[in-house]
């Protein structure tokens, strides 16, 4: 539990808040931002956890009339129009705006914390089984997804359904154009590269749509006795890499708009086009998702005719340190394994295997968004650690 308050008053002319708590520690409250949070049945709707206040009778130069320490627990708050607001302690610690409290609640909200790894990954596994019917597993594979951004389920049946029903444990399975799941093998006339025996280079799925899906699932089937290997790389720790080694490299693949292309018939016809940055950063220039795949980059490229080569110099070093040896890591999926990763951070490709008369390699593959695993990693965590 948080710890009491000791004390409370307006500081900085009744434009905030200050609060000494029992530990000696102490926190400051923008008064517009506790007039904004007001949590009576008038200005909050709790059944919901939303906000009933409208934005346009919030004055944002508020200033505090009066606020006293309601017990050890709550603070009041009279305001100029004579309303009244009681924020409790504990919910009031948890939003404290010192840099420790916002880290601490980042971590509890997003988990960003990301474990680094190249040929030396010790793929993480988990039993299908458990996870399909076990909270703890369930929530151990999310957090290891989350973190490593790959987890291998095994012993799942060798049939196709498997990925359907491990799509209503999390929630639900991401449509696209190729289907609710679609399925890897040699195909006549492919509308897919991946539908062929040929080697896929290391790719992200589906950077042709504006939000690519999150999260991949691939269910082996069948597999072929010769080559037919999976091969993958932390694309993030290849940027970091990159950032250090040739940082104009990192520059131009970070703010190049690449053009994508996906034309054909499948769950429906569709005629998709995109731009997307091989590497998406956030504000501090990290990167926060990869959107690269050779087979459905443009022939169309938007861009200066001087600026062409460069970029094309930029990717080539990009993608010669995802194909090196200390970074990728290679394995072979045997029937009823599932492969679970993330397609914005994990780059994955495939070694050729040889071309017959019958289907002799089959997977099943399937996407999820990673606002759904998240939501499930939430509720999963609050039943296993039995938090509020």
């Amino acid at each position: 539990r948080s710890p009491g308050i000791q004390k409370v008053e307006a500081s900085d002319e009744g434009h905030f808040v200050r609060v000494e708590w029992e530990d000696g520690s102490e926190s400051r409250y923008p008064c517009v931002w506790l007039r904004d949070n007001c949590q009576c049945p008038h200005c909050f709707l709790h059944s919901a956890r939303a906000r009933k206040l409208l934005f346009e009778d919030l004055d944002v130069n508020i200033v505090v009339k009066e606020v006293t320490l309601a017990d050890r627990n709550k603070i009041s708050i009279t305001w100029p129009d004579e309303h009244t607001s009681e924020y409790e302690a504990e919910w009031l610690k948890k939003r404290c705006f010192s840099e420790e409290a916002r880290a601490e609640m980042r971590e509890d909200l997003f988990l960003p914390e990301l474990q680094y790894w190249g040929s030396n990954l010790q793929l993480p596994q988990v039993p299908f089984e458990e996870v399909m019917f076990n909270d703890e597993s369930a929530y151990s594979w999310l957090c290891t997804l989350k973190k490593v951004g790959i987890v291998l389920l095994t012993g799942a049946a060798a049939r196709q359904g498997e990925l359907i029903k491990l799509g209503h444990r999390i929630g639900f399975l991401r449509l696209t154009f190729y289907g609710p799941t679609w399925q890897v093998q040699d195909k006549a006339d492919a509308n897919n590269v991946a539908y062929t025996t040929g080697k896929l280079c290391f790719h992200t799925d589906y950077p042709v749509l504006q939000h690519p899906p999150g999260v991949q699932f691939l269910h082996c089937i069948k597999q072929t006795a010769v080559g037919g290997e999976s091969e993958v790389v932390d694309g993030f720790n290849v940027c970091n890499k990159l950032q250090k080694q040739n940082p104009h490299a990192y520059q131009i693949l970070s703010s190049t708009a690449v053009d994508y292309t996906d034309v054909g018939v499948d769950y429906c016809d569709f005629a998709m086009q995109c731009k997307q940055r091989i590497i998406d950063v956030d504000c501090r220039g990290q990167a926060v998702r990869i959107n690269y795949n050779n087979a459905t980059r443009d022939t169309v490229f938007d861009i200066p005719a001087e600026k062409v080569r460069p970029f094309y110099a930029a990717l080539k070093e990009f993608d010669d340190l995802l194909n090196s040896s200390e970074h990728k890591f290679i394995y072979k999926m045997k029937p009823g394994d599932i492969v679970t990763f993330d397609n914005w951070r994990v780059l994955h490709g495939r070694q050729s295997y040889p071309s017959g008369t019958e289907v002799t390699r089959h997977l099943e593959g399937a996407y999820a968004d990673w606002d759904m695993v998240m939501s499930r990693l939430r509720l999963l965590r609050k039943r296993v650690l039995k938090r509020d």
